[in-house]
């Protein structure tokens, strides 16, 4: 493996996450008390950021806050977490991001997500970052920012040779051409449904609507299944199905992001894809252990002791 910490570019969304936990998720109409709040940093792009810094990676973050106390404070958020913030840009006129969560007492989870300042991030904006996304190892975008900001995104990575993971979600219809600049796509269950108009939910569907996925132009594809573990379907033709690491689930949200911080760094780091995903699949394990989001996240002593415990 690499001796220098892997170069990571996110170009993706920053949001306040606003936590409750619940007995039950409430039904329609109804009023419930919950038993506690949380406020934390999250969006997706942020999550993966996140993620990645605390493995030790070398992180630069693109996105737009508004001015406000959430955007004020995420701008503090990843400079404590040692990311670059010189392309963290303020919007004047959207408020930043937030998502209101709810986690019952079985760790099953909703979430609304309000992008706000994130819809202003532009294709303008991707362009000014072109320096440091093409000096990155791996670039990583989603979809909670206007989709022709992650196509410029991925475009420039690709012209730049650097290796790109996109995360379609929250899922949406997507051109073949946006997926082809993909060399990683890797949605969940759900998205992979959206995105296929195939179910998803037993291990053969799953594995047929991969490939369906896969067919549409991404390099590889990687299916995340919670509990179950991920599924890899890649050019070579074979599917190779990785389960779960064993835990207590506590609350899920987050594992997802890091799930694809992980799997950045450890393929940065010159890690083979299966085993680069085995053990983002760990970390993201991890990280379902403890209640938030960016909180819940591992630092790198602790994956490794993690890891190390599970022969990874």
């Amino acid at each position: 493996m690499s001796g220098q910490p892997p170069r990571i570019c996110v170009v993706g969304s920053s949001n306040i996450d606003l936590i409750s936990k619940v007995p039950r998720l409430p039904k329609l109409g109804e009023t419930m008390i919950g038993h506690s709040f949380h406020l934390g940093y999250g969006g997706k792009g942020a999550n993966q950021a996140v993620m990645a810094a605390k493995l030790g990676a070398q992180v630069t973050m693109v996105t737009r806050l508004g001015r406000d106390v959430f955007g004020e404070g995420t701008l503090r958020n990843y400079r404590e977490q040692g990311i670059d913030t010189s392309h963290v840009l303020f919007d004047e006129s959207l408020f930043s991001g937030v998502a209101p969560i709810f986690v019952d007492d079985s760790a099953h989870n909703f979430i609304v997500i309000v992008p706000g300042a994130n819809m202003g991030l532009s294709p303008a904006d991707a362009q000014a970052a072109r320096a440091l996304i093409t000096a990155a190892d791996i670039l990583i975008c989603q979809l909670e920012i206007p989709i022709e900001t992650t196509f410029e995104a991925l475009r420039i990575a690709k012209a730049g040779g650097v290796r790109t993971i996109l995360n379609p979600a929250p899922a949406a219809p997507l051109p073949d051409e946006l997926l082809r600049l993909a060399d990683i796509c890797a949605p969940n269950e759900t998205e992979t449904e959206l995105l296929t108009g195939l179910p998803a939910g037993s291990p053969q569907e799953a594995e047929a609507a991969a490939r369906r996925l896969l067919e549409r132009g991404p390099g590889a594809v990687i299916l995340t299944l919670g509990e179950r573990g991920a599924l890899l379907v890649d050019r070579d033709g074979v599917a190779e199905h990785v389960p779960a690491v064993p835990v207590e689930p506590v609350d899920p949200t987050g594992a997802g992001d890091a799930f694809i911080g992980s799997l950045a760094v450890f393929l940065g780091e010159g890690w083979p894809l299966r085993d680069a995903l085995r053990r983002a699949n760990a970390v993201a394990a991890l990280s379902v252990t403890r209640i938030g989001t960016q909180i819940s996240f591992p630092q790198r002593a602790a994956a490794d002791a993690f890891l190390a415990q599970h022969g990874l």
